[in-house]
């Protein structure tokens, strides 16, 4: 049996395994989900087509699934999932999609959501991505793994940020960040690879070398973007992380690529 506290209200046929913990004062809709292990702390509230995954635990004060602050939302049935083992500190906020988007938002596994932060409609959030605190996103904005964003940071609707990219604090991101891309001011400028993410992570000095390299002839200011970019491909083309950096800026966008202030050092 779940364990449910007494002041909490768990509306009629809402789904929760059997080690559920629902704390006091929490609020659980009827077409939510909660997966084995999952823990809402005390005065959680989750609404909508919510699923929240394995061991997951929310704290006091968050509020999710309810609809998307998008004035095209029509009360149609859209979606939250979220992942496994997962951390939602207080205040957090995520909305679910909306008809004219991915009718869904996917929040990915393993991933740290500090206090405030917010994901709008019809996001992708990967795995092991951190918010700090107030970090935003806008509508239709993807995040893929291992991607850190500082406190009060914000990303503008329909952009991407790519793999083991940093979002530096009160950064505001109009434009597309490259994966291992490192960004900063306001508007956020290209300001390096994130090296001490990769570090982190356990990337050979040979990768970060290789990957430091491409950035610089990437971003050099001789010859055309698009030349630029064909010769990286081909130079560093045994290199994946390299590759990962070519793959994404190749991807159609409605946004451009951050790139760096044209005084910067490369």
């Amino acid at each position: 049996m779940a364990n449910i506290h007494s002041t909490a209200i768990i509306e009629p046929g809402a789904l929760l395994a059997e080690d559920v913990e629902i704390g006091p004062y929490s609020i659980v809709g009827s077409q939510v989900v909660l997966a084995q292990g999952v823990r809402l702390l005390s005065h959680v509230t989750i609404s909508g087509h919510t699923r929240v995954g394995e061991n997951t635990i929310i704290y006091p004060f968050a509020s999710l699934g309810f609809p998307p602050q998008d004035l095209k939302y029509d009360g149609e049935a859209v979606k939250l999932n979220i992942g496994h083992d997962t951390i939602i500190r207080e205040y957090v906020t995520m909305h679910p999609g909306t008809g004219v988007g991915r009718g869904q938002t996917v929040i990915g596994n393993h991933c740290v959501f500090m206090v405030s932060s917010h994901v709008a409609h019809d996001c992708i959030v990967g795995d092991h991505v951190i918010f700090a605190n107030n970090a935003t996103l806008g509508g239709h904005v993807s995040i893929e793994d291992y991607v850190m964003i500082g406190g009060l940071a914000a990303i503008h609707q329909h952009s991407r940020v790519g793999a083991h990219a940093f979002i530096g604090g009160v950064a505001a991101v109009a434009n597309d960040v490259i994966p291992f891309g490192s960004v900063q001011g306001n508007h956020a400028h290209l300001a390096g690879i994130n090296i001490v993410g990769m570090k982190r992570r356990g990337f050979t000095r040979k990768q970060i070398h290789d990957l430091r390299n491409a950035y610089r002839l990437l971003f050099a200011w001789e010859g055309t973007f698009n030349e630029r970019l064909e010769d990286v491909s081909c130079q560093f083309g045994h290199n994946e992380e390299v590759m990962k950096v070519v793959r994404f800026i190749r991807e159609s966008s409605s946004r451009s690529i951050c790139l760096p202030k044209p005084d910067a050092d490369q």
